[in-house]
């Protein structure tokens, strides 16, 4: 009896697994797999300050241009220590929040063949590059932003 029990409990745990891992497989939209960050500033500011983060910390690239696509603002940044392209979205959530997506990164020397921010199922694979990006990137848009806020209540009193 324990035994069966523990059968079909294993069956049940399986069926979950495949079923989750099967709807994360295809995940929806036009970036599904990218990893998402919500920021408290409007697109058009935060456009703006990641502009001046590229070019304080050496992040531009010469190989893509940023540009509007639909919905969509994508940025791209360049590790040049790493010879590797960071593909980054802005999307408006409403006129104050404005969410950052990591969408992928590839080799610059590479053409085409981008990995999704999430590309792997286990978790572990994927947070070596997101840490990366928070620490290279992230972290420098939020301080600006922390910068900013301030200013920003003292010009509207």
């Amino acid at each position: 009896m324990k035994k069966k029990i523990l059968f079909i409990g294993f069956g049940i745990f399986l069926l979950a697994f495949l079923l989750y891992y099967v709807s994360w497989s295809f995940s929806p939209g036009s970036y599904g797999k990218a990893e998402a960050y919500e920021l408290p500033i409007s697109e058009k500011t935060l456009i703006e300050i990641i502009t001046t983060v590229k070019t304080e910390n050496n992040l531009k690239t010469n190989s893509l241009n940023d540009h509007k696509n639909g919905h969509w603002y994508s940025i791209y940044f360049e590790y040049k220590d790493k010879k590797q392209l960071i593909h980054a979205l802005t999307r408006p959530k409403n006129e104050t929040n404005t969410t950052l997506y990591f969408s992928g990164y590839k080799s610059k020397e590479d053409l085409g063949n981008w990995i999704d921010a999430n590309e792997y199922f286990w978790w572990w694979k994927n947070s070596k590059v997101k840490k990366e990006f928070e620490s290279r990137i992230l972290d420098k848009i939020k301080d600006k932003i922390k910068k900013q806020k301030p200013n920003t209540v003292a010009n509207n009193n």
